[in-house]
């Protein structure tokens, strides 16, 4: 054991790790180190949890023994007899203390869900205050519901861990301000085209060869549907999961019922909505109602569906990278949900507006065009005015991929680019004026 916990804990040895990609969402982890409560990362595979370990491991190694910090990857196939019994953990952190000779006192524990009774262990270990600190990722949903949440009711804190935002990708591009940006627009619009087909899944992302790129999305893609969703979620019937995936992966962004997808998939709706439930538990894909005052209305409504990143619609659902204003759409949702919108609405009453966010209490239409035209302007803005109107918000957004306009004082048509530049928070997107030009 000894060898593959050197091998997983480099730092011992070698102090801090390099060449991490930027994170947003760091500087906000690291205050979290003042609470006792155990810090849970949660996201889809491969979205850079393990990155923002080894980037909260690096702040540690600044102000303690590194051979206090103990990281075990539970996905390594070494710890298939830990899966099995969550107390096998104890002896996996007396190995490391015998090893280094130093008490472990943070422990990171990446892809917890693989172990059988993991919160049984973290609960106990919790309330004896074994370690300073205890973080763990997750790639399920699930590993905060039900029994899970339960037993660690009220000692824990989450984040959830998307692949890189647009934000993310222009910081580690050097372009960390406004002037920055405009001076490197050319390649700022290079990035956010590459992004729009491939995704931003950072081994992904780095690729540079195409073909290769390919092959990494469409292999995520199956670890994703098989560990985080079909053998998670116990689904009886594989491949009635994978047809309801490349189902929703080749209609992404239409709207559909559940009795629709039944008759498809020759299938029943009580099946249809268990199974669509573990595809958005492992965060492949996300599902949104209709904007509705009553919550009747919304849970009868038609749905719309979204993947968790652009790569892999363009990968899996293999002739769709053409669509450009699909993809346009599904990216914009991604750009939402990173920046920290978590009630989002389609509005599809006479007109249809894309979104509608709610964030405490306040409304903001949002409409995603990839390219406004002759064709569509009006048909487009007057969807997010008619929203606007509806929900008594006293502004709307256009989101196009490189259009800017004020086309009165409540409507703002805004390129992606600059718009997700400018926010870190929802809160920044119904405060325009601050900042639109």
């Amino acid at each position: 054991m000894d060898a593959i916990l050197v091998q997983q804990n480099k730092h011992w040895h070698n102090g801090t790790y390099d060449k991490l990609l930027i994170r947003d969402c760091l500087p906000e982890l690291i205050t979290l180190f003042n609470l006792e409560e155990i810090l849970v990362l949660l996201g889809v595979r491969r979205s850079g949890k393990t990155t923002l370990f080894r980037l909260l491991i690096n702040h540690l190694c600044k102000s303690c023994d590194p051979k206090s910090i103990l990281y075990v990857n539970l996905d390594d196939p070494y710890f298939d007899e830990v899966a099995k019994d969550a107390k096998q953990i104890y002896k996996v952190v007396e190995s490391a203390t015998r090893h280094t000779g130093v008490r472990v006192d943070y422990l990171f524990l990446d892809e917890i869900q693989n172990v059988y009774a993991w919160e049984k262990y973290v609960k106990s270990v919790y309330d004896s205050k074994v370690f300073k600190k205890i973080f763990v990722t997750g790639s399920n949903s699930n590993l905060l519901h039900g029994e899970y949440s339960t037993l660690l009711s009220g000692r824990y804190v989450h984040h959830v861990v998307y692949p890189l935002s647009l934000r993310e990708l222009f910081f580690n591009h050097q372009m960390v301000d406004r002037s920055s940006l405009i001076i490197n627009k050319p390649k700022v619009l290079s990035l956010l085209d590459t992004a729009l087909v491939h995704g931003t899944f950072p081994e992904a992302y780095l690729q540079k060869d195409t073909e290769l790129k390919r092959k990494i999305l469409i292999n995520y893609y199956e670890t994703i549907l098989l560990k985080d969703c079909i053998y998670q979620e116990n689904l009886p019937n594989p491949r009635l999961a994978r047809e309801l995936a490349y189902y929703l992966m080749t209609n992404i962004t239409s709207q559909y019922s559940y009795n629709s997808i039944k008759q498809y998939l020759n299938s029943n709706e009580h099946t249809i909505k268990d199974y669509l439930s573990a595809l958005t538990n492992g965060f492949l894909f996300d599902e949104i109602k209709s904007f509705s005052y009553s919550l009747k209305t919304q849970s009868r409504s038609r749905k719309k569906i979204y993947c968790v990143d652009n790569g892999l619609i363009s990968s899996v659902a293999f002739k769709f990278s053409g669509n450009k204003g699909k993809l346009f759409e599904n990216f914009v949702y991604g750009e939402l949900k990173k920046l920290g919108c978590q009630d989002i609405h389609v509005f599809n009453d006479k007109k249809e507006c894309d979104f509608v966010v709610n964030h405490y209490g306040k409304h903001l239409p949002i409409q995603a065009c990839f390219e406004l035209t002759a064709t569509n302007r009006e048909r487009e803005i007057q969807g997010a005015q008619s929203a606007m109107n509806e929900v008594n918000s006293d502004k709307c957004i256009i989101i196009t991929f490189d259009q800017e306009e004020r086309v009165d004082e409540k409507t703002f048509i805004i390129p992606i680019w600059k718009l997700f530049f400018e926010c870190s928070r929802p809160e920044n997107l119904f405060d325009l004026f601050s900042w639109v030009a």
